[in-house]
């Protein structure tokens, strides 16, 4: 497992014991770069419009379309990182 992916895990685990739930607007971040940094592109047809979180999600992943994983995995262990030290 390469340095990056080990820290991606570490920052995923931390993820779950913030001492504090972060905004909405932080929590699509985190979503969208996990996913990005996990899974790669957005795939599958975007949610109705009945499902507002479930849309939110989805764009916010969408934006990050063209994203390299690292990328994405990188910008995800700052932005943990930043939320643990605030």
């Amino acid at each position: 497992m390469s340095d990056l992916a080990s820290r991606f895990q570490t920052a995923v685990e931390d993820s779950k014991k913030l001492s504090k739930r972060p905004d909405n607007d932080t929590m699509l971040k985190l979503y969208a770069y996990f996913k990005q940094g996990s899974v790669g592109d957005v795939e599958g047809k975007r949610p109705g419009f009945t499902d507002l979180v479930g849309r939110a999600k989805y764009d916010a992943w969408a934006k990050l379309k063209g994203a390299a994983k690292e990328e994405a995995m990188q910008q995800y262990v700052d932005l943990v990182e930043s939320l643990k030290t605030a």
